[in-house]
């Protein structure tokens, strides 16, 4: 039986002080899957630097040039989470026959990947790691998190519960994802509307390792934002609806003010007509944003520009004696 050959996508970005911790966990696991002979003695371990501005790219080069089943991807600059796991993505499906990704801060259960490989090797596409709670995040965090995934399922989108891009796919689930080519990148969205033949891993979150959060608050709304109009036409759809109930709503003001008129008390609907103006500005105006930002989509999607662009590609191409050779070594 041929055994698969597994690439595990990890996307970094100033991640100098838990590198050494991640990689030798994820080291460890990937050799203990080749020993027990589950997957391929080729199979790599895939870092993405995303334009880090600390010795990330130092140490991904350290740990390549010390261990044959280590690649490393720089991307030119700063391009963000999702587009730098697209070319980790992108850059395994041309040798992998299952793809991992996960990211960097060992948040993520190291010791689920087992299980993952364990679901591709019983013929699942697609694996998602899906968190059983989430006890070790702040309240507000929570809170907002469980927040989107409501309005995310309101408006149709097919969203795994608690789950983020910690994910195995197949080489065809990969290849069908590819063929995705918007610039606006939502890949938790993109995932489940592949089909294939799709399970879960439950795995229980950890605190970060070391270092901050790359994803502040204004990232997870900028990242909300961008799931909820690369998917959905329904808010464009929610503005139809409000204007005609604000229509509604002027038919019942325009009596009031008839009422008024009559009764020859002007003074009295006075407020009314201010908190009348003030309501219709400022839904003018959130409506007008909203649809500013699908055009702006409309906008990058048109230029057509690159996702992103890559620096430098360390990549192995050993023999399977050599890699053989040098695990003995060490």
């Amino acid at each position: 039986m041929k055994l698969p050959k597994l690439t595990i996508v990890v996307p970094c970005y100033n991640e100098e002080e838990v590198f050494q911790r991640t990689y030798q966990e994820l080291k460890r696991m990937l050799f203990s899957l080749m020993d027990d002979g589950y997957i391929d003695i080729s199979s790599r371990i895939l870092f993405v630097d995303d334009g880090s501005t600390d010795s990330t790219w130092t140490l991904i080069e350290r740990a390549y040039r010390e261990n044959l089943n280590v690649n490393g991807l720089k991307l030119s600059r700063n391009f963000g989470h999702q587009r730098a796991l697209l070319a980790g993505l992108e850059e395994a499906a041309k040798y992998s026959d299952c793809v991992i990704s996960i990211d960097a801060d060992l948040q993520d259960d190291v010791g689920a990947i087992r299980e993952f490989v364990m679901k591709f090797l019983e013929g699942y596409d697609i694996v998602y790691g899906v968190r059983k709670d989430r006890s070790v995040d702040r309240f507000f965090k929570r809170k907002t998190a469980e927040m989107f995934y409501k309005i995310m399922e309101k408006l149709g989108l097919p969203l795994v519960f608690n789950h983020a891009d910690y994910r195995l796919l197949s080489k065809r689930a990969l290849n069908a994802m590819l063929q995705y080519k918007e610039a606006n990148l939502f890949l938790r969205g993109i995932i489940p509307v592949l089909g294939f033949k799709t399970t879960k891993v439950f795995y229980d979150r950890k605190a970060r390792a070391a270092g901050e959060s790359k994803y502040p608050l204004r990232k997870m709304v900028s990242l909300a934002l961008n799931g909820i109009t690369s998917f959905s036409i329904r808010p464009i759809r929610f503005i139809t609806l409000t204007g005609f109930l604000a229509f509604l709503v002027s038919i019942g003001a325009s009596i009031y003010v008839l009422i008024q008129k009559l009764s020859s008390d002007p003074v009295s609907g006075w407020a009314s007509i201010m908190i009348s103006l003030w309501f219709i500005g400022g839904l003018l105006l959130m409506s007008l944003g909203l649809i500013g930002e699908y055009i702006g989509k409309i906008y990058e999607e048109v230029k057509m520009r690159p996702r992103y662009i890559v620096e430098e590609n360390l990549k192995h191409y050993q023999p399977k004696e050599r890699i053989l050779k040098r695990r003995v070594k060490q």
